[in-house]
């Protein structure tokens, strides 16, 4: 049964928000052990406990096997909603995107952990310990921004292509590179989101994390759109040269084989013929040249 009118627009809203906030509650479910030392750290560093490393461990060890395939599911649903697919289970897609992709987020998870720390590491040395190099550190804290950027990509190449790993972060970073406005109108977007969490809670349970991937798949899905157009039109334009390179190549032969024809009718008036041995090489030639212009 379909509703119309208003009744019909209050259901939409309504189906909308329970995809909305049940792809958010399977995220975090699936994501708890890395937000249960996230919320960990943010408590100690309210009672003044900053100091304390363990749960930064923790949470170092437990992102790529959990946080990073949690992530992964969450954007193989919201592709499904930006290509027009929103009546799909939600709690079916999830777990099948969840399956699939567990592998390569979890090592796309290690990879970026790894340089998280590192980076995270030489940013603070840096900036505290070394206070003649903080050049050194800002590049650091940049370096540091984009590879967060090039989080919601490379999220975004695992629920939608089938490549390499190395190949998606190769790819993620070079796609944040190429294309900063979408990339980084991502992270503007997240960071409004987040803004609003911090002044409604209630946004971490229904929807937050929904919303942030819907923003960051859009985004890419444009890019891949306004790419793929290009590229068509690129081989159109190479198909075009090829064409007329084609059509050009063969009315020089044409060419050829009347100017062939011109030199085997004889010599021009008040010249002396070609002796037999002459004329038997051009009656050669211009078999050849006929020939070839067919």
């Amino acid at each position: 049964m379909e509703f119309r009118g208003v009744m019909g627009g209050l259901y939409r809203i309504t189906e909308w928000i329970m995809r909305i906030a049940g792809s958010n509650l399977l995220w975090l479910v699936c994501s708890s052990p890395f937000l249960f030392f996230l919320l960990t750290k943010y408590l100690m560093i309210v009672n003044g406990l900053e100091n304390d490393a363990s749960s930064l461990y923790a949470m170092a060890i437990l992102a790529p096997f959990t946080l990073f395939p949690a992530t992964a599911a969450l954007f193989t649903v919201v592709r499904k909603w930006v290509m027009g697919e929103a009546d799909v289970s939600v709690t079916r897609t999830f777990f099948r995107g969840y399956k699939e992709n567990y592998k390569q987020s979890m090592i796309g998870g290690i990879f970026y952990t790894l340089l998280f720390v590192i980076m995270v590491i030489d940013y603070r040395v840096y900036m505290v310990k070394m206070q003649n190099l903080q050049l050194i550190g800002i590049i650091m804290l940049l370096l540091l921004i984009l590879l967060m950027v090039s989080l919601f990509n490379f999220f975004s190449m695992v629920s939608h292509y089938h490549l390499k790993t190395s190949t998606m972060l190769k790819n993620a970073v070079l796609l944040t590179i190429i294309r900063p406005f979408r990339s980084f109108s991502t992270l503007a977007g997240a960071a409004v989101l987040l803004f609003l969490t911090a002044k409604f809670t209630w946004l971490i349970i229904f929807g937050t994390a929904s919303l942030i991937a819907w923003l960051a798949f859009l985004n890419f899905y444009a890019t891949y759109i306004k790419m793929q157009a290009q590229i068509a039109k690129m081989n159109e334009k190479a198909e075009a040269k090829a064409a007329a390179e084609a059509g050009g190549s063969l009315e020089a032969e044409v060419l050829t084989g009347a100017e062939s024809k011109e030199t085997a009718a004889g010599a021009p008036e008040g010249q002396e013929p070609l002796d037999k041995e002459s004329e038997s090489d051009a009656g050669q030639e211009k078999d050849s040249q006929g020939s070839d212009s067919k």
